[in-house]
């Protein structure tokens, strides 16, 4: 008899041979974890990749202090449940001693402040490597994106100095103060995401499915209200209650919700089939700055 492969079978075999590639080319690799979908997926390749073993590598959360309270319960569980160590790189932490400042501005976000603080985690850890979930199809900086990608003695991308990936052969050569981003999402989809999810029975944040939360609109999104986000009554802001979900997560001052009866992940996934815009696009106001926004930040070292 013979066996085919889905195309789940194809991303994860790829998405394994990449992390085992890391584990076997890099001397100390890390994993940064959101604790968004994108990361449960990637958790989970890892400990597919790494199995029977730990996984041998830290796990990596920059914690901007404005965070979905459900996010960090479900990291926490986790990385409780699979045993990994996990270090946290405190936003809050830097604006207290004054290594960063927080726009003054009501409603600014903390989103861009994280970037500084990821560096600073990456040089205090010695990581030569760190793994994440960006995927091509998300944002237009991150298509120019290589699996590996190298960041500078300063932890910036320039898209000029990397490297051409052929036939899955990948250049892991850096010099002393360089490290790589690896992203074993990168040919993977938000409806490839969410098949994966159904098939593995990951777990999720529960925001990741429709319930009543109270909301306010901004610039056309619905962000939530909270003690970082709140309506603004001189800007005609009002709070009014909705059933949303959350097609991505980040800082609660930027990631809107959107309107959702989707209690299921089979519901999600024909909500995404359906979609034609991209859950960045869709829900993340600091992406809306610029046309450049995203390869902005990546060019100063953000993910």
């Amino acid at each position: 008899m013979t066996y085919r492969l889905s195309h789940l079978d194809v991303l994860e075999s790829e998405a394994i041979f990449i992390m085992r590639e890391v584990v076997a080319e890099f001397e100390k690799p890390a994993l940064l974890f959101s604790g968004g979908k994108d990361s449960a997926v990637l958790l989970r390749l890892a400990v597919k990749a790494c199995w029977p073993q730990r996984v041998p590598f830290q796990i990596v959360h920059v914690d901007t202090g404005h965070n979905f309270p459900e996010v960090l319960d479900y990291r926490d569980h986790q990385v409780e449940s699979l045993g990994v160590h996990l270090v946290v790189g405190s936003v809050q932490e830097d604006i207290d001693r004054g290594a960063i400042v927080e726009h003054p501005a009501p409603g600014a976000t903390r989103n861009r402040l994280q970037t500084f603080t990821l560096l600073r985690v990456i040089e205090e850890g010695g990581y030569d490597a760190v793994l994440g979930g960006g995927r091509r199809d998300e944002e237009k900086a991150r298509a120019k994106e290589r699996v590996f990608s190298l960041r500078d003695e300063f932890g910036q991308w320039d898209p000029r100095a990397q490297r051409p990936e052929l036939w899955h052969l990948y250049n892991t050569r850096h010099q002393s103060g360089e490290h790589f981003r690896v992203f074993p999402l990168s040919n993977w989809t938000e409806l490839d995401i969410w098949q994966y999810i159904e098939r593995e029975s990951v777990p999720l944040p529960e925001i990741y499915f429709a319930h009543e939360r109270e909301v306010f609109r901004r610039g056309g999104l619905l962000l939530a209200v909270g003690p970082y986000s709140k309506p603004r009554a001189d800007h005609g802001e009002s709070a009014f209650s909705a059933t949303v979900r959350y097609r991505t997560v980040g800082d609660m001052t930027c990631t809107a919700a959107v309107e959702s009866k989707a209690t299921t992940t089979g519901e999600v996934i024909i909500e995404t089939a359906m979609s034609r815009v991209s859950e960045r696009g869709a829900t993340r106001a600091d992406d809306r700055f610029s046309e450049a926004a995203m390869e902005d930040r990546k060019r100063e070292g953000y993910f």
